[in-house]
């Protein structure tokens, strides 16, 4: 895969999956706009990473703040090729307790940031050009008290492939990637039972989701397009009986 000359805007840059990812397109030849509002960890990551990547602070629930992620970026990179949209959070909170203002609020940062972000971006976009979102196989299955964070992947995969018909006759491709169980830090302390869940015997890691995110936007696979790839170590398939 080759990637050299390609500018990726990755939104929720700076920790887990988000950071995975940046890593992985900058040793792929790579230029990186890292999109946060964690200014501490987004600086410490473009230090990491060196003169191809570059930190944007951005709340992505602000459309502000997302129109000034792309105008920086064709500022300092003349253009933009990939986004990965990846900001999100993770909040559980029983029914009854799940404010409008914080169904509200999980909303905003992880569905209304990928609809304008995807409208943002394409408008600089040329010819080849490809969107990655960050879904979750909770678009398919649920825990109790997962109603927000639920509807806003759902809602996720629904917008991929509808962005996808719309960014067709553009020739901009548009995925969605939905992880499983993926762990950021701690890897080591994990059980065997933990690893005992999956098919592939393992708890998954952020390069996981990264090697999935090169695959959909390398511009010699554009014939995945609207498509959701659950990348799950098999977890969603496995029926798992309690002994």
């Amino acid at each position: 895969m080759n990637f050299q000359n390609k500018t990726v805007i990755i939104t929720g840059a700076a920790n887990g999956i988000g950071k995975g990812i940046a890593a992985a397109y900058v040793n792929v030849g790579a230029r990186v706009v890292l999109a946060d509002k964690d200014e501490k960890a987004g600086q410490g990551l473009q230090q990491a990473l060196g003169d191809k990547a570059i930190f944007v602070k951005t709340d992505v629930r602000k459309e502000e703040d997302i129109q000034h992620l792309m105008t920086n970026t064709i500022r300092h990179f003349n253009q933009i090729d990939i986004l990965i949209n990846n900001a999100g959070v993770s909040r559980f909170t029983p029914l009854h307790d799940l404010t409008v203002d914080a169904w509200d609020d999980v909303i905003n940062t992880n569905l209304r940031s990928v609809f304008i972000a995807s409208k943002e971006a394409s408008k600089y976009m040329k010819s080849g050009g490809s969107i990655v979102n960050i879904a979750s196989t909770r678009a398919s299955m649920s825990e109790p008290n997962s109603e927000a964070y639920a509807a806003t992947k759902g809602g996720i995969v629904a917008l991929t492939h509808a962005l996808a018909a719309s960014l067709s006759e553009r020739d901009i491709t548009v995925n969605a990637i939905s992880p499983g169980w993926i762990q950021n830090e701690n890897y080591e302390e994990l059980r065997d039972k933990d690893h005992a869940q999956h098919l592939s015997n393992r708890v998954g890691k952020p390069s996981d989701i990264a090697k999935a995110c090169l695959y959909l936007t390398d511009s010699e696979n554009n014939f995945v397009n609207g498509e959701n790839i659950t990348v799950d170590g098999g977890m969603t398939r496995k029926m798992i009986y309690e002994g």
